[in-house]
């Protein structure tokens, strides 16, 4: 486990390193997870094996720090994505982001271009979202005042996500997780899909085929995105299946 300092406070975010050769290979994972549990196994398939691998948990997350006075905002977490790579000697890479993660990527290939070559977007949130007290998502979690959200909140969103869900998100700060679900639903300004609109590297957008057409796709296909739908999965598409996973991850490395 290696670790980097991303605040004035002393604050640290934490990864997994598979060595390799470079450009690095950074995974990023989603709200309430963490990128060791959700990415390793792909990772370290054949197909991808062989770069050296960060498997980072941004601040807030599985094994980094969980500040209460940070503000999780995407920009905020960019930022302090962006200082720890910038310790790990990390240049150009290749990041690979699963939901709230990939708008955390594209903020940080917009605010720091130098530290990204590519993007494999994983279901990624691209635009902002209305908060919805029934969901067990960002748009649930949002809808609870942030004082309201620690005294119970957090005790109906732990029912309401189901067993496999809660065994990472209850490894997030809890004031993390509910001010990283605000600012996800809010999004950026301008939009995460406005600035992946205006990126210049290679970007890949990966998506259950089951969902349908991705919303914008002809304008996302016409600034060079490629938009790939991956059969029989959900929204965690690395763990519901990671062969197809794998494949499509590395034609968009390869392309």
């Amino acid at each position: 486990m290696r670790n980097a300092t991303v605040t004035p406070e002393g604050d640290r975010i934490r990864w997994v390193e598979l060595p390799g050769q470079e450009p690095s290979r950074v995974y990023v994972h989603g709200l309430g997870a963490t990128s060791p549990a959700y990415f390793t196994e792909v990772a370290v398939h054949p197909l991808l094996a062989g770069r050296r691998s960060l498997l980072i948990d941004l601040l807030g997350h599985g094994i980094s720090d969980r500040p209460t006075g940070f503000d999780y905002t995407l920009e905020s977490h960019a930022d302090a994505l962006a200082v720890a790579l910038t310790s790990a000697g990390v240049t150009g890479a290749e990041l690979i982001a699963h939901s709230m993660g990939g708008s955390v990527a594209i903020v940080l290939a917009a605010r720091h271009p130098h530290l990204v070559s590519r993007l494999v977007l994983v279901d990624a949130n691209l635009d902002p979202i209305p908060r919805a007290p029934s969901s067990g998502g960002s748009s649930g979690i949002a809808a609870w005042s942030e004082e309201d959200f620690l005294t119970d909140g957090w005790k109906e969103v732990r029912d309401r996500v189901g067993s496999h869900w809660w065994s990472t998100m209850r490894l997030a700060g809890r004031e993390a997780l509910h001010r990283s679900a605000v600012h996800l639903t809010r999004g950026t300004v301008p939009t995460m899909r406005e600035l992946l609109l205006d990126l210049e590297i290679p970007r890949t957008y990966l998506l259950p085929a089951s969902d349908g057409p991705l919303p914008g796709t002809e304008a996302l296909t016409q600034a060079g995105v490629s938009v790939v739908a991956i059969p029989d999965c959900g929204h965690n598409i690395m763990l519901d299946n990671p062969e197809a996973f794998v494949r499509a991850t590395d034609e968009a490395l390869a392309s």
